[in-house]
């Protein structure tokens, strides 16, 4: 039997970032499960791999403004699909008609939600005048409720509650497919954490004797580092070290902060990285306090490299902990609520046997184990 072709729907893929990662695998496995695949995009893109089975189609979609570069892709997207139609047309973005979807970026009403909550009254305002929050607000409805839906992935337990709170659809449509991560991939790495660790504290002169706390992301204030300095200032007890890496805006704010919160030799500034695997080897813990995260991926990228990890409850990344892996911090809101998070991992430095047991509770998640559950799931929807 012929496996059926596929339309993948992503825009903007000459983008770099987990979504765009996970589109190029998802692609990669359904040509090696045997089916054609056609990919609808935008931008200037180039395949990471080779596949006669493999077509890509990119519109010239580029206006200034978010929007119409949202309503124009979705719109070119049906124009195509009704010229060549296909069993399967699989949606990774924000599209108002496909019969699979992996929602990895969440419930962009939900998001709104909690900006909402975190930013005040104003903001929230601000979402209601914003054409681009219609737009994908509108697409969003239209397509986890269209009746030609089969099957929505979401990559965690909470993003599937969102969806089932604001959305009318229904329950048995919804699977929850976690994240993967590269976990056989980073095995090398990970087995040299202890000799680079020494290493890397030395290059960035570091305090050889403090807990060694990792903090990743762009966008500061979206993935909570002023609420992690806040309850960083509250320890008294086991000295910590904060090295901060990521694209802030509004670097200059956090420094000071940090400065007058008395954390100015506690915490490092270190800007974006491509050498993230040094300190995930250097690292003894990885803080995560986000506001909202679907699944944020360094979590298990933490998890894979042997680090506690101590999470927000709106990561859908705390889904994975064990008690022996990682906390989660009852109130985001609560500077104290977030030190005593902090405290927890403290007692937790990184050990060739607890690293070892760490990195071993996401063994299942490897990468390829993820995608064949994602694939099999989609081909079955066309069986039953």
């Amino acid at each position: 039997m012929d496996c059926p072709s596929v339309t993948i729907l992503k825009s903007q893929l000459d983008h770099k970032g987990g979504l765009e990662k996970y589109t190029w695998e998802i692609a990669r496995s359904f040509c090696e499960s045997g089916s054609h695949v056609t990919l609808l995009t935008s931008g200037d893109v180039k395949a990471p791999f080779a596949s006669e089975l493999l077509e890509i189609i990119s519109f010239p979609i580029d206006y200034p403004f978010s929007y119409l570069n949202v309503q124009r892709f979705d719109k070119a997207c049906q124009r195509f699909l009704k010229a060549r139609p296909t069993p399967i047309v699989f949606g990774l973005d924000r599209n108002s008609e496909q019969s699979h979807i992996r929602a990895g970026n969440g419930v962009h009403a939900a998001y709104l939600r909690h900006r909402a909550k975190k930013e005040g009254t104003l903001k929230a305002l601000s979402f209601k005048m914003n054409p681009l929050h219609h737009s994908l607000l509108a697409i969003e409805k239209q397509s986890f409720e269209n009746r030609q839906l089969r099957k929505l992935f979401t990559n965690s337990r909470m993003v599937k509650n969102e969806v089932l709170e604001l959305y009318n659809t229904p329950s048995e449509k919804i699977e929850v497919v976690h994240n993967g991560v590269e976990w056989s991939k980073m095995l090398p790495d990970f087995e040299q954490w202890q000799e680079k660790r020494e290493e890397l504290i030395a290059e960035l002169s570091l305090d050889p004797q403090a807990y060694q706390l990792l903090f990743i992301g762009h966008n500061y204030q979206r993935k909570g580092l002023e609420d992690l300095l806040k309850g960083m200032s509250l320890l008294k007890t086991t000295p910590v070290q904060l090295c901060v890496i990521g694209k802030e805006k509004k670097l200059g704010y956090f420094k000071q902060m940090a400065q007058h919160l008395g954390l100015e030799r506690s915490v490092r500034f270190l800007g974006q990285r491509s050498d993230i695997r040094r300190f995930y080897q250097m690292a003894d813990a990885l803080a995560i306090p986000s506001s909202y995260d679907p699944f944020a991926n360094v979590t298990v990228e933490a998890l894979a490299m042997g680090l506690y990890v101590i999470s927000s409850k709106t990561n859908g990344g705390h889904e994975v902990l064990q008690p022996y892996s990682g906390t989660t911090i009852d109130n985001l809101d609560d500077p104290h609520s977030i030190a005593l998070a902090i405290q927890r991992a403290v007692g937790t430095f990184k050990t060739a046997a607890s690293s070892a047991q760490i990195r071993a509770s996401v063994e299942r998640l490897d990468f390829p184990n993820q995608l064949k559950q994602i694939i099999q799931s989609t081909f079955q929807t066309l069986a039953d």
